[in-house]
């Protein structure tokens, strides 16, 4: 545990001075709880990356430490920092944290749903917090700047192909790098660049899924790749299938009619893949290769056809990625993203 927290220090130093600009001149507020031991051994590695800071453990169930974390934010100012260390979700009342700290113009850390990681999967965590400006920004950059003149992706998995015969929408960056955002921060560990088409029912073909967010919200590794069939944007049929993609995909139909494909997600993250993993999805889908989400809801693109208020799910599914094509142009192979005009 020394070791991983001497790599915490490390890792989240670079993170706190090299993306986030952060120095001692502002301030600084770490809340966190003190159920888990990633969350200790995050809390202990903070404290050394930022010895000004204010430290406030939260129990949810003590209204003291709720009154205690409400004190020490609200002499922050723009630009100051906050860290969020949670092994759930914090329960402030009338209190939407991250939200209200981007309004106010605070830059935000956020560690969440720490408790969905196994002991044995703390190191693949740690690991995963390790910022790398060339590649993020060099790789992320051209992966957009490729997407967003992109007329088709092809997605080879496993001798599969997956389609996508239109555009995309623009992409978002998730790679550290905050110029001319509105907020700066976001949760971690951090490495993406993500689209959908701009025409969902141009996705067709088959894919093969190596694991998926299950009813239970955690990762679900099935023994084998389980074939998802697409047709006109959406599932279709499965092969190979498992009692609980059977379920969620049930949730799904039940609630919105068909099972939507939407996000494409082009992860980034080297320290994750098909066999280090984490338990936590908002966490792993940072891995390096491609995952989709199933089901009509998405935060960032708003489509005329799905009336947004009265969709549920974004399930985000994991794909055996063998290469990934834009147009005609190899952007993925052998596990690595691979643009000519990119850093390795």
């Amino acid at each position: 545990m020394d070791a991983l927290r001497a790599a915490a220090s490390l890792n989240l130093r670079d993170t706190l001075t090299i993306a986030l600009e952060h120095t001692d001149e502002r301030a600084a507020v770490v809340i966190a709880d003190d159920r888990t031991e990633l969350s200790r051994l995050l809390t202990r590695a903070y404290a050394e990356c930022l010895p000004k800071a204010r430290f406030v453990i939260l129990d949810d169930t003590d209204l003291a430490s709720v009154e205690a974390t409400k004190a020490a934010l609200v002499d922050l100012r723009e630009l100051d920092l906050v860290v969020l260390i949670q092994s759930s979700a914090f329960r402030i009342p009338e209190v939407r944290l991250r939200v209200e700290l981007f309004r106010r113009g605070i830059k935000v850390v956020e560690h969440a749903h720490l408790a969905r990681i196994a002991a044995a999967e703390i190191e693949h965590y740690v690991a995963a917090l390790a910022y790398d400006p060339a590649y993020y920004r060099g790789v992320g950059n051209a992966l957009k700047a490729r997407m967003d003149v992109a007329r088709s992706v092809r997605i080879e998995s496993q001798g599969e192909t997956l389609y996508v015969d239109s555009a995309l929408e623009p992409a978002k960056l998730n790679v550290g790098q905050f110029d001319g955002l509105k907020n700066v921060g976001g949760l971690f560990p951090i490495g993406e660049v993500f689209t959908e088409a701009a025409d969902l029912e141009s996705v067709h073909g088959r894919v093969k899924l190596f694991a998926f967010t299950d009813t239970s919200f955690g990762l679900n590794v099935p023994p084998e790749p389980i074939t998802v069939e697409i047709e006109r944007g959406r599932v279709v049929g499965t092969r190979n299938s498992t009692t609980e993609l059977d379920r969620v995909l049930a949730m799904i139909r039940d609630d919105e009619g068909d099972v939507r494909v939407r996000e494409l997600g082009f992860g980034m993250n080297r320290a994750f893949s098909r066999d280090r993993r984490v338990g936590d999805v908002g966490a792993y889908e940072r891995v390096c290769g491609i995952h989709l989400s199933l089901g009509a809801r998405h935060g960032v693109y708003k489509k005329p056809e799905i009336n947004h208020r009265a969709v549920h799910f974004h399930v985000d599914s994991f794909v055996v990625t063998d290469r990934v094509l834009l147009d005609d142009e190899v952007v993925y192979s052998d596990g690595a993203w691979c643009l000519p005009s990119a850093l390795p």
